[in-house]
């Protein structure tokens, strides 16, 4: 019997080969050939169906040097793997048609198998479409949902801030390996989902973006969910692909409706008028499909509904840990308050379970 972290080693090794493919891979697995993979020359690679060229890469990248290789990269960058041969494996995900064998990740790998709603849209985002993104997101990571969109400029990158806030988690599903952040802009951002959530790829490292990538994570993104929630999306568009996937996946699919006159609420609103989506009006619309999977967390709506009951001066220090932690010092600088009542302030708010304090007289929003 084969070591189950030598036949591992050797599924990353396949999937790490040029010019062999998920659908190599299954077949290769249907027949055993992970057995004994290592000491195979290339005829015998040929005799199971592997062409000369990709014979000559698999004997390559099986080798003892590159093996070695890999090792020290896990070692040296931190990077992690998990496979669909794993138990730790995103149980939503194996049962797409289409699932990555290798998954490449920095983080928190259960995050992806926690109920997860995903957040995706156009690059192109208006500052309403950003807005409504983070504030669905915040409100479903804080009713107890994941929330799963692509790191891009735009609609992703709003759900994801949108879901660190609070107690939210969030997990970025990249088109770029998961040691690359891409967009550039997006890094200070991308540091945070690594640190708080969860960063995963399909892609191995050291492979050269080109526009091929980014389509294929589309699947994961929408086989990771529970289901999917476009915010904006011209007619055609990445987002609505990741939708139909979505649907195809027997997940579902909801689009937030936008102004017509809007060239990225087209993609929405001709879901809608094909009666292939459901509408979303508040955070209330997707929470309401899953509420086995919710924690009872405040929406945006019962949020300002609970903040009209704070006084001015509380209300003036809520919105500025809203923003982020801060010091008594920088409270007191920025709320324009004295010591002694800014601290009746500190304890009021967390009374009403507004705030938490931290260690070093560090407070935060809740």
């Amino acid at each position: 019997m084969i070591p189950i972290e030598e036949i591992r080693e050797t599924l990353v090794a396949l999937h790490e080969t040029p010019g062999i493919g998920r659908i190599t891979i299954d077949r290769l697995l249907a027949i055993s050939a992970l057995d004994g993979a290592r000491t195979r020359r290339e005829g015998d690679w040929r005799e199971l169906g592997l062409t000369a060229k990709q014979a000559a890469a698999a004997v390559e990248n099986l080798g003892e040097a590159r093996m070695e290789a890999r090792r020290r990269r896990w070692a040296r960058t931190g990077l992690s793997y998990v496979t669909a041969l794993d138990a730790a494996y995103p149980a939503r995900l194996r049962h797409i048609a289409d699932a990555p064998w290798v998954l490449y990740y920095y983080g928190r790998l259960e995050l992806a198998a926690r109920p997860s709603v995903a957040i995706v849209g156009t690059r192109l985002a208006t500052a309403y479409g950003r807005r409504v993104a983070e504030d669905l997101a915040s409100d479903c990571a804080r009713a107890g949902l994941t929330v799963v969109s692509g790191l891009a400029k735009g609609i992703d990158a709003a759900a994801h801030l949108g879901a660190l806030q609070g107690p939210g988690s969030t997990v970025a599903v990249l088109g770029s390996p998961a040691d690359t952040p891409y967009p550039p802009e997006n890094r200070t951002l991308y540091r945070q989902i690594a640190e708080a959530g969860l960063i995963v790829s399909e892609t191995p490292p050291d492979i050269p973006l080109h526009p091929g990538l980014f389509p294929l994570r589309n699947r994961i993104i929408a086989g990771l969910a529970l289901g999917v929630v476009v915010v904006e999306a011209a007619e055609r568009s990445g987002a609505l692909i990741t939708a139909d996937l979505a649907g195809s996946y027997d997940r579902d699919v909801f689009v937030v409706p936008g102004p017509v006159t809007s060239p990225r609420s087209r993609g929405p609103l001709l879901r809608l008028r094909q009666n292939s989506a459901k509408p979303v009006l508040d955070a209330s619309d997707i929470l309401s499909e899953y509420p086995a999977y919710l924690n009872g967390g405040e929406t945006a709506a019962e949020r300002a509904d609970s903040d009209r009951e704070l006084t001015p001066e509380e209300a003036r220090v809520y919105r500025i840990l809203r923003d982020g932690p801060r010091s008594v010092d920088e409270l007191s600088a920025e709320a324009g308050l004295t010591f002694g009542l800014l601290h009746a302030v500190l304890l009021s708010l967390q009374i009403k379970r507004k705030i938490h304090q931290q260690p070093g007289s560090v407070y935060n929003a809740l």
